[in-house]
C-alpha cells in the first residue's frame, strides 16, 4: 500500500506539475540569458581552468567535480535503461531537450550560489539554502529545503545507488538474491564510512581523480560498441525522433510516456534546477560569480549529452529490443553482452562501482553542507561521526530494498526541493542576468573580472564581493 501511494505521488508531480515548471523556467533562463549555454561553450571550457588567487582553496574544476560526481552516476546507467524500457526510444530525445535548457537552470542557481555564499574557517560554502535565507530573508524555507536535501541525497538517492549496484551483479551465477545483495551493501558502506571519516579533503580528492577516469573510459567504451553497430545507428536514430514525437500515444497515456520518462529520468541524473549542485558551486574560490555558472552547464552537459547518450546509443544499437521485464541493470547487461560477449556485464559492473562510489561520496558532501546550514555551524566532530555511520547504514539498507520503492522515493524528495528552488531562483534570476551582463560587459573591455555585488543592485551585506 506504501508503495502504492508513493507512487501516485510520484506520477502526479512528474505528470503535470515539474514538467511545466522545470521547462517554462528553463526557457525564460534561456531567453534571459540569450542561450548562453551554447553561445557561450568556448567560455565555458576556458573559466573551469581557472584556479585561486591564493593556490589554497576549491578551484572551478575541483567543484565541477564534486557536482559532476553526484550528478553522473548510477542514473546515467540504470535510469537511461528504465526509461527507454519503459517510455521508449523517444524518451532519448527528451533526456537531451531537458539537459538543453536546463544548463541555463544550472548557470542560474550557481551564480546566485557564488554571489550569495558565506566566509567559512575552511574556506566558502553557499548553496539555495543560504540565497533563499539572505535574500529572501525567510530562513524557515531555508531549512525546509536543507531538510528535504538531506532526505533526498542522504537517503533516497543514496539507497538506490547502493540497490543499482548490487542490481548488476544479478548476471552472475553466484547471485543469490536474498544474501547478496546484503553483502555488496555491507561492502559498498564499509568503503564510502572509510572515505567519510578521513574528511571532505578526502572527498574532493577522492572524486577529482575518479571522475575523470571514469567518465571519458565509459564514453569511449559506448563510441566502440556504437561503431561495431553503425549500421543500426541510422534507424536507432530515426526510431528516437519519430516515438519522441508520437502525440497520440504520448497524450493517451503522458503517465507512461517517453515525455514523462525522458523529463523525469534526465532530472533525476543532471539535476539542473533541483539546488544540488549550487551547493558544491559556492565553494569554489573565483574572481566572478558567472564564471561558476558557466561551468556548471558543462556539468549538465557532460552528464546528459555524453554519458547519458553513451549509455543510450551502446544499448539502442545492439539490437536488444527493450521492454518493461528488462528495465534497469537487465537491459544494459543484455545489450553489451550482445556485442562484446562475457566483458559486458563486468564492464557495467566496473562502471557501476565507479559511478555508485562517485555519486554516494558527492551526494554526502551535500548532505554535510545542508547539516551546516540548519545547525548554524560546521557539525562537530562527534555529530559528523554519527551521522557517518547513519549514512553508511542507510546505504547498506538500501542495497536489499524494492526497486521501484527507491525510485519513487527518490524521486518524490528531489521534485519537492525542485518546487521550492526553481520558483526562487525564476524571482532571484535578475541579479545571475546583471551579474553575466557584467562579466561580459568586463570581458570585452579587457578589465580584471572583478566582481562587486553593488554594480548588479544588490545592497544587503555580503560575505563576498562587496
Amino acid at each position: 500500500m506504501l508503495e502504492n501511494i508513493i507512487g501516485l505521488v510520484s506520477e502526479a508531480m512528474y505528470s503535470y506539475i515539474l514538467i511545466i515548471l522545470l521547462v517554462i523556467g528553463g526557457l525564460y533562463f534561456t531567453f534571459r540569458t540569450r542561450g548562453t549555454q551554447i553561445t557561450m561553450l568556448g567560455e565555458q571550457v576556458r573559466v573551469v581552468t581557472e584556479k585561486p588567487k591564493d593556490g589554497k582553496g576549491v578551484s572551478s574544476f575541483h567543484a565541477l567535480m564534486v557536482s559532476t560526481a553526484s550528478r553522473v552516476g548510477t542514473g546515467n546507467i540504470i535510469g537511461v535503461s528504465t526509461a527507454i524500457c519503459l517510455g521508449g526510444f523517444g524518451s532519448v530525445f527528451w533526456m537531451w531537450i531537458i539537459a538543453i535548457i536546463g544548463g541555463a537552470s544550472a548557470f542560474v542557481e550557481s551564480t546566485l550560489a557564488q554571489i550569495y555564499k558565506k566566509r567559512g574557517p575552511d574556506g566558502s560554502y553557499g548553496g539555495p539554502a543560504y540565497y533563499i535565507e539572505t535574500a529572501l530573508k525567510c530562513r524557515p524555507l531555508a531549512i525546509v529545503f536543507s531538510v528535504l536535501l538531506i532526505l533526498t541525497y542522504g537517503v533516497g538517492f543514496n539507497m538506490l545507488a547502493s540497490y543499482n549496484l548490487q542490481s548488476t551483479f544479478s548476471a552472475y551465477s553466484f547471485y543469490n538474491e536474498n544474501v547478496t545483495p546484503w553483502i555488496i551493501g555491507l561492502v559498498l558502506a564499509l568503503l564510502v564510512g572509510y572515505c567519510l571519516f578521513g574528511g571532505g579533503g578526502r572527498v574532493i580528492k577522492v572524486t577529482g581523480l575518479i571522475v575523470p577516469f571514469m567518465g571519458i573510459a565509459y564514453i569511449l567504451v559506448a563510441l566502440v560498441i556504437v561503431f561495431i553497430n553503425v549500421t543500426a545507428l541510422p534507424s536507432v536514430i530515426g526510431r528516437i525522433f519519430t516515438e519522441a514525437f508520437d502525440f497520440p500515444a504520448i497524450f493517451g497515456g503522458f503517465g507512461g510516456s517517453c515525455v514523462m520518462y525522458g523529463i523525469k529520468r534526465g532530472l533525476f541524473s543532471n539535476e539542473a534546477g533541483v539546488g544540488s549542485a549550487p551547493n558544491a558551486s559556492a565553494s569554489a574560490e573565483i574572481s566572478h560569480p558567472a564564471k561558476q555558472g558557466l561551468v556548471q552547464i558543462l556539468s549538465v552537459f557532460i552528464d546528459t549529452v555524453l554519458v547519458c547518450s553513451a549509455t543510450a546509443f551502446m544499448c539502442m544499437c545492439s539490437g536488444v529490443e527493450p521492454s518493461a521485464d528488462l528495465s534497469g541493470a537487465p537491459y544494459v547487461q543484455a545489450s553489451l553482452r550482445a556485442t562484446l560477449g562475457g566483458f559486458g556485464p563486468v564492464f557495467i559492473t566496473v562502471a557501476m562501482i565507479l559511478f555508485a562510489f562517485t555519486t554516494l561520496l558527492g551526494n554526502l558532501y551535500y548532505v554535510n553542507q545542508a547539516f551546516s546550514h540548519i545547525l548554524g555551524h560546521t557539525p562537530s566532530k562527534k555529530f559528523n561521526y554519527v551521522y557517518y555511520v547513519l549514512a553508511s547504514l542507510v546505504i547498506f539498507v538500501g542495497a536489499g530494498l524494492s526497486a521501484g520503492l527507491l525510485w519513487d522515493i527518490a524521486d518524490i524528495t528531489m521534485g519537492l526541493m525542485t518546487l521550492i528552488n526553481m520558483p526562487v531562483i525564476i524571482y532571484l534570476g535578475k541579479y545571475a542576468f546583471r551579474a553575466l551582463s557584467d562579466y561580459k560587459r568586463k570581458k570585452k573591455s579587457g578589465t580584471p573580472h572583478e566582481f562587486c555585488a553593488r554594480d548588479i543592485g544588490i545592497d544587503c551585506e555580503l560575505d563576498y564581493w562587496n
